[in-house]
């Protein structure tokens, strides 16, 4: 019996700004890790996913994130091919349905509204961040600090020139932010299988205390509620260590835990590859 094989799918270079490189070798020292545990794995470009008379993988590991590389691999999940991770879950980080499935499970997330780019949008107060309602930063103006109504205004109809039908306010929130990484489901604490985080470079922080199993519950929770399994984000540390889950992203580049991460996560595509076999 031939050993199992898997696909690894990149992430678009437009929906990986600045961090192509990154987002690439995490894929690839993942794959290099599954051929050490005996699996057979090709890495393929999301436009590189085959037509209907290949070969179907027997599994597939995936950073890709657009419409339509998601529904050539839904095919494949339907009939049964575990995938990390889900097709669903990536889905979910659209902040449109992100929002809505936190709502539902009782998440603690930044207040967020979604609004119509095509007119004007009250703003009930300043500073506001916009942000486009689907997929996470992919250019300049998907995220953009408006400090006054007419930038949020004119914000909004910059997406809207670019057909972005829809887009998030969400007010500033101030404090210490951190970005923190997460693999694989919560476990009998609330915390997940293994977790990092730091703080982002370029702030001036104000030294809030951060209680890492707090940080690694609250990034588990918000995980669990939209199916992901190796994900990112942020948050706000404020005073007393109050946590404000500010983002949630499927697979990031997990660029200063590199070497660890793609380790754990190789061993964590092998055993759901092994619960669905």
């Amino acid at each position: 019996m031939s050993a199992p094989h898997g696909w690894g799918i990149f992430r678009e270079r437009t929906h990986s700004p600045g961090r192509e490189s990154d987002d690439a070798e995490i894929l690839r020292l993942t794959g290099k890790h599954l051929e050490a545990r005996g699996y057979q794995i090709t890495l393929r470009g999301a436009d590189e996913l085959g037509g209907p008379d290949e070969p179907t993988p027997d599994f597939v590991f995936l950073m890709c994130e657009t419409h339509e590389a998601l529904r050539r691999l839904s095919a494949w999940e339907a009939r049964g091919v575990p995938h990390v991770n889900g097709v669903g879950a990536v889905l979910n980080t659209y902040r449109d349905r992100m929002i809505a499935q936190f709502d539902e499970a009782g998440v603690p997330f930044v207040p967020s509204r979604l609004v119509a780019t095509s007119g004007p949008a009250p703003v009930p107060s300043l500073p506001v961040w916009v942000k486009r309602a689907d997929v996470h930063n992919t250019q300049d103006g998907d995220v953009v600090q408006a400090t006054t109504a007419a930038a949020v205004d004119g914000a909004l109809a910059a997406l809207a020139e670019r057909g972005i039908a829809r887009a998030v306010l969400q007010p500033h929130i101030e404090g210490d932010l951190v970005k923190f990484y997460g693999i694989g489901p919560a476990r009998r604490r609330g915390e997940p299988a293994w977790f990092r985080w730091f703080h982002h470079a370029d702030q001036r922080l104000a030294g809030h205390p951060v209680e890492t199993e707090a940080l690694a519950r609250l990034a588990a929770r918000a995980a669990g509620a939209i199916g992901l399994e190796v994900y990112g984000g942020d948050a706000i540390v404020g005073a007393g260590g109050a946590l404000t889950l500010l983002d949630l992203n499927a697979w990031p580049s997990f660029a200063r835990y590199r070497d660890e991460a793609a380790e754990v996560i190789a061993a964590h595509v092998a055993l759901r590859v092994g619960q669905g076999r």
